[in-house]
């Protein structure tokens, strides 16, 4: 296919590309300045600015909590009657696999031996640090981690498919900026999630291409970790993430996820059931109570009392804030991708629930397993390789019955882990790119897989990878402050949305009959200028309010008519000493227009966006509402209405508090 039929949008690719090659180029020519230099920003970051990170993380998990109670759980990810599109084990299986994916198998073992081993802990007993070490696993890859995923993914998806804004993070703005998202602002978010989803691919793809090297090693099927071993895999690997992207979300990146978490659940059941069972059944229950309990603690554990412990809290639970939220742009994305028709409560719910349990039982039992054996057969031999997570994993494989079958099963799953996150990230970077086309060319897919594999060789030959990954835990900073505005902007639509579908009939419409039907239509299909509401309020409020006027005083009540300027407003007032003033008024009020009306050619023309109507106020702190409809007596009607209400309030006496004289010394 021609490339003149490119659906690239070069305001977001040409940006992207010299980036995404400029800063590649830099850590493989200058691999030692870039990593110097770039640890530098991030140690900065991680040590002065980590509260940035535990407070958005925290409010990222308050925040969705809030959304699955509130009533705004109800509203669909797509129009009313939409249905998903996908059945539930097929979401859950590709949201899984491209949220966690590979990481599973690179830290399952590693990370709760190196928390085991750390120095920070030392002073610990050892069953106390097998239960720190499982405790910290838990936060790191529990609730907080999805929480992150799940803000990203869920304003995508209700954007996208409530709003049908196209399914990028700019029209995650629109409440805030409108049409404004289509421009530079809009473009610079898009530059910002492609070259932070390549970024973290390219980096997975290096972890990835390092483990299956080592297990292949271990297994004596190569003899060495050399580059021309790398490039085999690397391009195996990329070839079969292309072939997946191509074939599409419904056929490839589907199917593969769905065999993976199987054979995954085939894997985790081996290892509980030929492993200490008892143990690790007691472990993990042992282990939810110990995370439940610590929740609060962990979420805003700063470690700043404990400072032994600082470098630890910095090289682990703000590395994987920052990780996380790296990856949400593309994680996020592909969600969204595959959530449309499920309601929010539904989406959050599993999105933070259903993953976050699979990954404690996942970890307690790989995990647990492993400080098991270390202490009981392995004495020290597997701590001793917490440093060497790539060889870790086949290493402790060793001491269950059939471990070198197991070992390519481990292989197997790593480089479906790697496909189904690769696939996944070259549609999403591919949608990103051309700003969700519905269908593009199939060479810009092999377009990214193979930029994806040039890069990743050229850094893993000149150790450049480190400094990748560094440049992508930088730039979470900033999006954590872009994630923040998300949750505005949700909020604020999210509100318009429910009030929009709970709106009942005006008020004005209520003692409406058939009888002057045609005038109703005029005035519905009329925008008002200011002299025409001003004109309403003289021929009928003032009618309105002078025949009440006359009617109270011949039932010996006194009613006052006060009118005023800027802005107009009328009303009749009954004064008293004791009580609240009864006030009944109409003023004229402005309201501004959506522009999709103004432009709209099936509608009455008007000059501007700005519409007058005559709206009631009363005595009290309660909202008016639009008269314009009213006839003379049907105002008439209306007041006559809150003055019952007024004399029903004022004869009740545990209203005494509310209808304390004190209020009129501010009406007077």
């Amino acid at each position: 296919m021609s490339l003149s039929k490119s659906t690239f949008n070069r305001g977001i690719v040409i940006p992207s590309l010299i980036f995404i090659v400029g800063v590649c180029l830099l850590s493989v020519f200058f691999p030692t300045l870039a990593v110097r230099m770039l640890d530098t920003v991030k140690q900065f970051i991680f040590v002065n600015l980590n509260w940035v990170y535990v407070w958005a993380v925290t409010l990222f998990v308050i925040f969705l909590l809030y959304l699955m109670f509130s009533k705004f759980g109800n509203i669909k990810l797509g129009s009313n009657d939409s249905k998903p599109e996908y059945t539930f084990f097929s979401w859950i299986s590709m949201l899984f696999a491209a949220g966690m994916g590979i990481g599973l198998m690179y830290f399952s073992v590693a990370e709760p031996m190196q928390h085991f081993s750390t120095d920070a802990f030392a002073g610990h007993h050892n069953i106390n640090r097998v239960q720190t070490a499982q405790l910290y696993t838990f936060f790191h890859w529990g609730i907080h981690a999805w929480a992150i995923y799940g803000v990203v993914g869920l304003s995508l998806s209700y954007f996208a498919y409530r709003y049908r804004l196209p399914l990028s993070l700019r029209s995650c703005f629109y409440p805030l900026l409108k049409n404004k998202i289509n421009g530079k602002w809009g473009n610079a978010v898009d530059v910002f999630a492609l070259c932070s989803t390549f970024f973290g691919i390219t980096t997975t793809l290096g972890f990835g291409v390092v483990q299956v090297n080592a297990g292949l090693q271990t297994l004596g099927l190569v003899s060495g970790n050399n580059f021309a071993y790398q490039i085999l895999i690397v391009g195996v690997l990329t070839l079969l993430s292309i072939l997946s992207a191509t074939s599409g979300v419904d056929k490839g990146v589907k199917l593969l996820s769905k065999i993976n978490i199987i054979t995954v659940v085939v894997l985790l059941l081996f290892v509980l059931f030929l492993g200490p069972t008892v143990y690790l059944i007691g472990s993990f229950t042992e282990g939810i109570g110990n995370y439940v309990n610590n929740f609060f603690s962990l979420t805003f554990d700063t470690h700043v009392y404990d400072e032994a412990t600082l470098p630890w809290f910095y090289n682990w639970t703000i590395l994987y804030w920052a990780w996380w939220i790296s990856w949400s742009p593309y994680v996020g994305l592909f969600i969204a991708k595959i959530s449309k028709g499920r309601t929010i409560r539904e989406f959050i719910a599993a999105v933070l629930i259903i993953p976050t349990i699979f990954n404690f039982v996942w970890m307690s039992v790989f995990g647990n397993s492993a400080m098991w054996f270390d202490l009981h057969f392995a004495k020290g031999a597997l701590s001793a390789l917490a440093d060497n997570p790539d060889a870790l994993m086949f290493r402790f494989l060793d001491y269950l019955p059939f471990s070198e079958i197991v070992s390519y099963m481990v292989i197997l799953i790593i480089i479906i882990f790697f496909v189904t996150s690769a696939d996944s990230g070259i549609f999403v970077m591919n949608s990103i790119s051309t700003k969700n086309a519905e269908k593009s060319p199939k060479w810009q897919m092999v377009f990214w897989g193979a930029l994806l594999a040039i890069l990743a060789l050229m850094l893993l030959n000149t150790g450049g990878l480190q400094a990748l990954q560094t440049m992508t835990l930088i730039t979470a900073l900033p999006f954590s402050l872009i994630m923040l505005l998300f949750c505005v902007s949700l909020v604020k639509a999210l509100t318009i949305d429910r009030s929009y579908y709970e709106r009942d009939f005006s008020v004005s419409t209520v003692p409406w009959s058939g009888e002057f039907w045609k005038d109703r239509l005029q005035q519905i299909v009329s925008f008002k200028s200011r002299e025409s509401v001003e004109e309403f309020m003289k021929n009928t409020v003032m009618l309105a309010f002078e025949d009440l006027q006359a009617e109270f005083k011949h039932n010996r009540i006194e009613a006052n008519i006060r009118e005023f300027e800027q802005p107009k407003r009328i009303q009749i007032e009954i004064r008293h000493d004791v009580i609240n003033n009864f006030i009944y008024g109409v003023k004229s009020q402005v309201k501004v227009v959506s522009d999709y009306v103004v432009e709209e050619e099936n509608l009455p023309d008007f000059d501007d966006n700005k519409t007058y109507f005559p709206k009631s106020y009363f005595g009290d702190a309660r909202e008016g509402y639009d008269v314009q409809y009213f006839t003379k007596n049907e105002l008439i009607s209306d007041v006559l209405k809150h003055y019952d209400r007024f004399l029903e309030i004022i004869s009740e006496e545990k209203n005494e508090i509310f209808i304390s004289s004190n209020a009129n010394e501010n009406l007077r």
